[in-house]
């Protein structure tokens, strides 16, 4: 590994500039916050940041990429607690539940990128709505498990609900919100036919 001009790897510099940016597009908005912000809390140049990325948009992707992978492996994660369709979706419901009552919490980083860069043929709008799809399509998959009723509908419906409550957690009491989300959940699965959805199930 060749070392930087910042006396670390060049895979130290560029993780220490995505874990820098990460944190304050995440707290501040991403538009706010300029070059030479990333790169002095990185404690690395400019150069060594446009040896990394080509750019601030190529920053900002790779942060949303990052947001991306964690979430993926965190409903990965939940899908795997479980054989059963239903358990797989109250994991996943609490997973979000979860995230909204975690430390620091300031809504979905996807919605809040879509809000910056609203046009829908700009890079950063299309990787948020292809994670959205993906969300979309998991989701659907799960749900068309638990019932021969169509999936389409409560997939899209727990997706809304989900958005809303990742608006209102950073708003009002996160565990209020989080319980109004898992009790809209449950309404979905009883509406499918499954008993007690939660039964059993400590809420956060």
């Amino acid at each position: 590994m060749n070392p930087s001009p910042e006396g670390g790897g060049t895979s130290e510099a560029r993780a220490r500039l995505l874990d820098t940016a990460t944190r304050i597009f995440y707290a501040e908005g991403i538009h706010s916050v300029g070059i030479d912000r990333i790169t002095a809390e990185a404690k690395v140049t400019r150069a060594t940041l446009y040896r990394h990325f080509t750019g601030k948009e190529d920053l900002v992707l790779a942060y949303l990429n990052q947001a991306d992978q964690g979430i993926r492996a965190q409903t990965a994660a939940a899908r795997a607690s479980s054989d059963s369709a239903v358990d797989q979706v109250q994991a996943v419901a609490q997973s979000i539940a979860d995230s909204i009552q975690s430390p620091g919490f300031r809504g979905c980083a996807f919605l809040n990128a879509a809000a910056e860069y609203p046009d829908p043929a700009h890079p950063i709008h299309q990787f948020v709505l292809a994670h959205r799809q993906w969300f979309l399509n998991t989701i659907t998959d799960l749900l068309a498990q638990t019932s021969e009723a169509p999936a389409d509908p409560p997939a899209r419906h727990l997706v809304m609900l989900r958005d809303g409550a990742m608006a209102a957690g950073c708003l009002f009491d996160p565990e209020l919100v989080s319980n109004t989300f898992l009790g809209g959940v449950e309404g979905l699965l009883r509406k499918r036919g499954v008993e007690d959805p939660f039964d059993g199930v400590p809420r956060t």
